[in-house]
Order: C-alpha cells, then structure tokens, then sequence
C-alpha cells in the first residue's frame, strides 16, 4: 500500500510540476562546503549539541555530526546550522 501511496505522490507532483520535496514530505537541505547547512520541512529538534543535531523529519530522522557545530536560526520548519560538517545521516 504504501509503494502505492508513493508512487501516486510521484505522479501528481509530475502531473501538476511540484517540486518532489513537496509532493512527497522530504526534507530539503542546501550545504554550503562543510561550513553551513540550511533544512527546511523539519519537524522539531531532538538534540543538539557542538558536534551533534538530530532532527525530527515527516518520516524519520536526520542527524548532522561536526565540530563547533552553532545553531544560527531556527524557525518551525527550518533551521540553519554553521560549524564543520562532517557526516549527515538520514534514518527512516
């Protein structure tokens, strides 16, 4: 049921020109080097800390590891983080 459910989000969002993220509830990440690190659609923070965040996604999580890692904004879908980037994992 849901490969349906996925499979008919794919379609519409083709059919009506929507960007996937949209269509399918996916979080949208824009990197800049390893320096700075912008996610929207997230669904709140579960921890943060200077070389850790985990955040709370539609569906799963996602987990920024680094060093000196600094929350510069936050806003309730989004969030901007500076530091050094090491990793960034995503957990269904």
């Amino acid at each position: 049921m849901r490969s349906l459910t996925k499979r008919l989000n794919q379609f519409t969002a083709k059919l009506l020109d929507l960007p996937q993220d949209v269509a399918l509830d996916l979080p949208r990440m824009t990197m800049i080097g390893n320096l700075q690190l912008y996610i929207e659609n997230h669904r709140g923070v579960l921890h943060f800390s200077s070389e850790r965040l985990l955040l709370a996604l539609p569906k799963g999580k996602l987990e920024v590891q680094g060093t000196q890692l600094v929350i510069r904004a936050i806003l309730t879908e989004e969030v901007f983080i500076e530091g050094i980037i090491g990793e960034i994992k995503f957990y269904s």
